[in-house]
């Protein structure tokens, strides 16, 4: 999705609303379809990873390998963090986590059924959003308690980009303890049709 830059959310805001620094209308239009496509893509991909990370040993899911969030467990944990947070700022309901390091869920097949719910919810929240209100400024307060401003839309950009970067960490992770290539995760494999597992099959499963 391309977007005209601009110097400020407000200006963004009316150009996004106006046209007025010739943005192409027919793209414009596509925003809804862009935002959904990333929120089911970000259900898939979040599908193949965790079916990935439920094959792994308990040892191997828990062991501290020096990324950012310390472990795989790590990892998932501050990615659902987050998009509760966001979810909190966007609709007012849900948790808003104070720490980014929280671990929300040591078990993990909770933290599973946690992540199938937080995709779908994302999913439903995305899908109620038209144009005009994903070219309107959103206030909501950050972290720190300070007020900010920006286009729904860049909101959303900003939550689907956060995910990819921090699903590529578990990515890396994935191969490090496997030493095998993980399941791809590329967008073009979704577009193309790629299945993901059902994670409520695996979980009655028993894979935990």
């Amino acid at each position: 999705m391309a977007l005209p830059a601009r110097s400020s959310s407000a200006g963004r805001a009316r150009d996004l609303r106006g046209n007025v620094a010739g943005c192409d209308v027919h793209r414009l239009m596509k925003t809804t379809d862009n935002v959904r496509q990333l929120a089911a893509y970000n259900r898939w991909a979040n599908s193949r990873l965790y079916a990935a990370a439920l094959d792994l040993s308990e040892q191997a899911y828990r062991l501290h390998i020096g990324v950012f969030f310390g472990t795989l467990h790590g990892t998932l944990n501050h990615l659902l963090l987050t998009d509760r947070l966001w979810l909190k700022r966007l609709t007012g309901e849900g948790d808003h986590p104070s720490r980014l390091n929280e671990i929300l869920y040591e078990d993990r097949a909770a933290l599973t059924r946690a992540r199938i719910a937080e995709d779908n919810r994302l999913i439903a929240v995305v899908d109620k959003y038209d144009e005009a209100a994903l070219a309107n400024l959103h206030s909501y307060k950050t972290t720190s308690g300070m007020p900010q401003s920006q286009v729904l839309a860049d909101i959303l950009l900003h939550l689907f980009n956060h995910q990819t970067h921090h699903r590529g960490q578990a990515h890396a992770c994935l191969s490090i303890l496997t030493g095998d290539e993980p399941p791809p995760l590329d967008l073009l494999i979704f577009q193309r049709g790629g299945t993901a597992p059902d994670l409520e099959v695996l979980l009655g499963q028993g894979r935990k």
